[in-house]
């Protein structure tokens, strides 16, 4: 491990800090930062993804958003080959990949590699979600629980997309997908990593930074963020663009599904749910130094850290 070129994984909840530190280290380190965010790679989609504004951008430049429109979808498999690339392209410049995101499943791809699972079926996905509107989400729910207990026991009844990604992989292949991630991976991931995460001391106060942000996306126009890519795009709720949080609240929103107090509520509600789900995908990670998030030196902590593990 020695031998290989560094790379540091900054990791953690949404609403942890995670783009305030990276920005701070690419002022110290020779860094560059490569996205690990399923919504940033979308196009048009900045307030509700508490996407990086323009001086951000200009000061700590990131690879890996606004790379599709949110009509399309972008993949795990997709993440780790753009990712792999890039690294080898900066580690060429003699910097240092700083890979930073809180989509715990493209760091899981990226260092462990892919299992063999079934390519998307857009025919399937579309009776997949014809059947959700006839009978609901929780009712496919159920029918995960009976092909393949295991997955259906780690989603909320109501996680429309891993619901459908895990019934596709089922009908498709025949076999249950905890199965096929329980098989061996290939393509262990060829960096010397500096893994971090950023977790919050009191859950309790994270929960009020999710709140806050939340209430100020929707006072930069969130809603009116939805309603123009509804104008300008060839959108449904379905689409992976449309399910992220936030989005899938504003656009239940404008199709008068509920009032602007529930949209909120929800909103903050799915965000906080992201965060646990961040969080528990972290405490299965190995080899990860964490740092409170609350920390007020907490990028001076992160710092030092690395410092002293590249030294």
């Amino acid at each position: 491990m020695n031998t290989f070129p560094p790379a540091i994984f900054l990791m953690g909840p949404t609403a942890s800090g995670k783009t305030g530190v990276a920005v701070e280290l690419v002022q110290h380190l020779p860094v560059e930062i490569v996205s690990v965010d399923s919504a940033l790679v979308y196009r048009d989609m900045d307030i509700g993804t508490a996407k990086p504004d323009a001086a951000t951008l200009a000061a700590a430049p990131h690879h890996l958003i606004d790379l599709i429109d949110p009509t399309n979808s972008y993949s795990a498999a997709q993440f780790r080959s753009d990712a792999l690339r890039l690294m080898g392209e900066i580690t060429a410049r003699g910097n240092i990949p700083l890979l930073v995101g809180g989509t715990m499943l493209y760091f899981m791809a990226l260092q462990h590699g892919l299992n063999d699972l079934p390519q998307a079926d857009p025919e399937l996905r579309a009776e997949l979600d014809a059947r959700a509107r006839r009978s609901g989400w929780p009712a496919l729910h159920e029918e995960l629980a009976r092909l393949d207990p295991v997955t259906a026991a780690r989603l909320d009844p109501a996680d429309a997309q891993r619901i459908q990604r895990a019934l596709e992989v089922c009908l498709l292949s025949g076999r249950p997908m905890s199965e096929l991630l329980a098989q061996e991976k290939t393509g262990d991931l060829p960096y010397r990593l500096v893994q971090l995460a950023l977790v919050p001391s009191d859950r309790a106060v994270l929960h009020q930074r999710i709140e806050a942000r939340f209430d100020a996306m929707l006072e930069q126009g969130l809603v009116a963020e939805v309603e123009a890519l509804r104008a300008r795009y060839a959108l449904t709720p379905n689409l992976p663009s449309m399910r992220c949080v936030g989005y899938r609240q504003a656009w239940q929103y404008l199709d008068g599904e509920m009032d602007f107090a529930t949209l909120r509520d929800k909103g903050i509600f799915a965000t906080r749910q992201l965060a646990k789900r961040q969080l528990t995908w972290l405490r299965g990670m190995g080899n990860v130094s964490e740092f409170d998030c609350l920390a007020d030196d907490l990028a001076a902590q992160v710092q030092a850290h690395i410092d002293a593990a590249l030294a």
